[in-house]
């Protein structure tokens, strides 16, 4: 019997240990996913400012360009001719 007390203690200690390490790692898990969601948002926060940064790379040659610059002289000239279809178009929506 004495045997048999052994073993269910042994058992009993073995589970709390279980459960203690369980709950620790849980922990972990919340955390790590905390971390996971700011990285995200970081993620998607610098994209955006990418995003902006080369919207306003794409002006500013074109602002270069308009200045004198021989460099995307060219793009230049189609962005122009493409605004100038786009207001022709406008206008021609706005006349019928």
């Amino acid at each position: 019997m004495s045997e048999m007390v052994e073993i269910v203690d042994s058992l009993e200690n073995r589970l709390s240990k279980l459960i203690s390490k369980m709950q620790g790692l849980e922990t972990t898990i919340q955390d790590l996913k905390q971390e996971l969601n700011k990285a995200n948002r970081n993620i998607q926060i610098q994209a955006s400012e990418m995003e902006s940064l080369k919207k306003q790379y794409e002006t500013l040659k074109i602002a270069n360009s308009l200045l004198g610059s021989d460099e995307n002289k060219r793009d230049t000239k189609l962005k122009i001719n493409s605004l100038i279809r786009e207001i022709d178009y406008c206008i021609a929506q706005l006349s019928d």
